[in-house]
Order: C-alpha cells, then structure tokens, then sequence
C-alpha cells in the first residue's frame, strides 16, 4: 500500500540507510581517532571498507556476506555487533517508526521547512563539519579511479 511504502522507506532511510549507518560511522571513526589511531586509517575501516560489506550482503543477504569474510570478523560481527547495537538501539527504532506512523516527524519536517528550514540547514552545517569528512576528501582526491565528485559543491550536492 501507499502508507506501507511510505513509513518503511522513511523507517529505512532515518533508521538504518542513512541516520543509522551515518552515525555508526561517525561514531567508530570517533572511537578510533580519540583512541589515537591515524584519522585515514580510521576513514579507510568505517567507511571506505563499507561499500565492500554493503555488496556483499546486495549479492547475498547478510549470510554471504558473513561467510565472505575471515572468520575473525565473522566471529567479532556474532559476539561484538550485540554489544553495539544493543536492544535499546531496538527500542529507539521503534521511536522512530511511531513518529513516522503518528506523523510526528512529518509535522516537524514541514514546520521546520515553513520556518526556512532552521533546523536542517544547522543540522546539515554541524554535520558537514564533522573531522571524518575533511579526511576523506583529502582521501578520496587520491583515488584516481574515484574522481566523481562534481556533483558535490563544498560537501554539499548540488541543487
């Protein structure tokens, strides 16, 4: 149905495609750089590395993409992935979804937008800025095989 589409695509991207996968990384690249690692090296293991698990589980579900790994990480995603995303991580889904459901979200969306969208663009602002996206900017200008970023205008898509 209409309403099925629309609140799980909300759900998924606010939930996991975007908000949760976003601030998954910018939390391991945090943990990693406070505890003095190298903010490229940081860049390369949250986020680089993410496109190579996120094919593998498009090709094959989470199943393949377990069993494509070494079993060290096969081993840490069973006994550590429980201990990051735990059943209150769960329970703020479900916030989240009754938002979508009782239009909550909706409403503070659009009254943002009718008010200029204050609250997006500081949100978008304070994002841009955060260290993980300076390091891979200087990363990615790098790749030669990666030089597609002219739809982006000073870490903003252009509009």
């Amino acid at each position: 149905t209409f309403t099925e589409e629309t609140e799980t695509d909300l759900f998924g991207e606010q939930s996991v495609l975007c908000g949760g996968v976003s601030q998954l990384v910018q939390y391991g690249f945090e943990t990693l750089t406070e505890a003095g690692y190298q903010p490229q090296i940081a860049y390369f293991e949250v986020l680089h590395e993410l496109k190579l698990i996120v094919d593998l589980m498009w090709e094959g579900g989470i199943a393949k993409q377990r069993w494509s790994v070494s079993d060290t990480a096969e081993y840490g995603d069973y006994v550590s992935g429980p201990r990051v995303i735990t059943p209150e991580v769960k329970e703020n889904m479900q916030a989240v979804l009754a938002d979508i459901q009782s239009g909550a979200f909706a409403k503070r969306f659009i009254d943002d937008q009718d008010n200029g969208g204050v609250e997006f663009k500081a949100l978008r602002a304070k994002a841009e800025q955060h260290p993980i996206e300076a390091v891979g900017r200087e990363l990615r200008s790098l790749f030669a095989w990666q030089q597609q970023d002219e739809d982006y205008v000073e870490g903003s898509a252009a509009r």
